[in-house]
């Protein structure tokens, strides 16, 4: 697999094959770039490993999600360096120099979608296609100072997209301003089916109250005053029946669980030569079995 290209390693230097793009629409004259985890036609898809990326055959179609940004106008520049298997949060890959955080150079990006963020937050795009499993958009927009939301579970179509944990796996994008997040927002999102009007703010304080630093509480709470007041409803405390260490564990076991199911076969048919942390994290997934991840 090549190494990386540009000045902050966010993409991938792959041969240029072009990708056809709507003239017109609400993403017209806005550059994309796309997580190496979607296929996109023409290219491999390497999710971050050399061997994925060598064994791989080249996409013959588009993600879904991805092809709707380009049928909306937007023209694809490149795919971007995503932390190995999408299976870290640091946006630290033991396969390529690690991308430039340009919000904070001396920093690390935060993954698993590295480049995506990179890329965005230094100018090389204006958006970026992502993915949220466990963080690896919200990560990434807080270390680059990013506009990057998690998605509701199951809006956004992944056909097409390598999965980690598919209980928990989102589509996700990185913009620098809220005008062109809302766009494409407004592509992919499309009209909200719900037929229920959503009138009860829930907040969990236990969670809440792991924010870090005074700054960072009272941009929290000013946040949770402004969403109450666009709902016109007042916020409702649910009651936490768990500590956060277990529900942090419930997460670790599903992921892991779910990681192994997709690619431990893969994973134990050779050495892939997994980078620290990656390795660790589907050697414990592969400890899980499905009792435990369906009774947590």
């Amino acid at each position: 697999m090549a190494g990386t290209r540009g000045p902050l390693n966010a993409f991938l230097d792959l041969d240029g094959i072009p990708i056809s793009n709507a003239q017109s629409g609400p993403l017209a004259g806005l550059r994309l770039a796309v997580k190496d985890i979607y296929d996109v036609a023409g290219y491999r898809t390497g999710c971050g490993n050399p061997q994925k990326y060598q064994q791989a055959s080249p996409a013959s179609a588009t993600a879904p999600a991805v092809q709707a940004l380009l049928d909306s106008g937007a023209c694809f520049v490149g795919k971007t360096q995503t932390d190995e298997l999408a299976f870290s949060l640091m946006g630290l890959n033991a396969h390529f120099p690690s991308p430039v955080n340009p919000a904070a150079p001396d920093r690390v990006t935060g993954g698993s979608s590295s480049g995506s963020a990179a890329a965005v937050a230094g100018g090389l795009a204006d958006i970026a296609a992502g993915s949220d499993t466990g963080g690896s958009i919200r990560a990434p927009a807080s270390f680059c100072g990013l506009i990057g939301l998690r998605t509701t579970h199951g809006r956004i179509s992944l056909e097409g997209a390598m999965p980690l944990a598919p209980s928990l796996d989102t589509f996700g994008w990185f913009a620098r301003n809220m005008v062109t997040y809302e766009k494409v927002g407004a592509v992919l999102l499309g009209d909200d089916l719900h037929n229920q009007e959503l009138q009860r703010p829930l907040a969990l304080d236990a969670l809440d109250g792991l924010v870090l630093g005074p700054q960072e509480a009272d941009e929290y709470r000013a946040m949770v005053r402004a969403v109450a007041s666009v709902l016109g409803a007042p916020r409702t405390v649910a009651p936490l029946s768990h500590s956060t260490d277990d529900l942090y564990w419930c997460f670790r076991k599903l992921q892991g669980y779910e990681a192994w199911q997709n690619h431990g076969a893969w994973i134990a048919g050779s050495d892939r030569m997994l980078g620290p942390g990656v390795k660790e994290r589907f050697e414990h997934g592969a400890t899980i079995d499905a009792a435990t991840a369906q009774f947590e």
